[in-house]
């Protein structure tokens, strides 16, 4: 049987793929900047799910605010290992970045078990106490978005695409409310995947852009 093997070219026909079925099912969607459609191609190509020509919202300066922020030194703080595992991090430190989860940290599950809340929230609660330039990425836990959102502090974006049934769709919904740059994901679906996915189509267009 013939097929394709090498990494690179399922990827390109991927696109190539993605690309086609847009144009043939979705003639007049019209894309609002090149980075905006390398974003939502590669959260399609992720999900094999075209519905996210239509649930991906973005606010009006997020990729402006976030590819600057992306090009400088800065942190991505994640609430899932999943989501720290799937963003491409040494891409990320040439531009001097890097990406943390406190999820599994002692201190959060300490805080955790004595307010009585989700490690996200505790997480969330550690991360903003920190120096530097921050950027959030939320792809399972809503409560952990829902914290960010009761703190009111300054962040130069915020990748929110919880998953799930419980707070999930609540809490995107309120984030599209803020005055944060913002990418959410209308409604239940989104999860750790997406939102590496978001993350890395804009580092590999800072990449192309050097």
């Amino acid at each position: 049987m013939q097929y394709i093997k090498q990494p690179q070219a399922i990827e390109a026909k991927s696109f190539d793929i993605i690309g086609e079925i847009i144009s043939e099912t979705r003639p007049d969607f019209q894309f609002a900047s090149p980075l905006h459609e390398a974003i939502i191609k590669r959260v399609i190509h992720t999900t094999a799910d075209f519905d996210w020509l239509d649930i991906l919202w973005f606010s009006d300066d997020v990729l402006a605010q976030l590819t600057a922020a992306l090009s400088r030194p800065s942190v991505i703080y994640t609430d899932t290992t999943m989501a720290l595992s799937g963003i491409n991090k040494t891409l990320l430190a040439r531009f001097g970045g890097e990406c943390r989860c406190f999820i599994s940290d002692p201190r959060v599950m300490a805080q955790a078990k004595a307010q009585g809340i989700t490690r996200s929230m505790a997480a969330v609660d550690i991360a903003v106490e920190e120096k530097g330039e921050k950027i959030f990425v939320f792809g399972n836990a809503p409560t952990a978005l829902f914290r960010l959102l009761e703190h009111d502090v300054a962040v130069s974006g915020v990748v929110g695409v919880p998953v799930g049934f419980v707070g999930a769709a609540e809490s995107k919904e309120a984030l599209t409310r803020s005055r944060l740059p913002a990418i959410a994901a209308m409604g239940r679906k989104g999860g750790s995947n997406v939102a590496a996915a978001i993350v890395n189509a804009i580092l590999y267009s800072l990449q192309g852009a050097r």
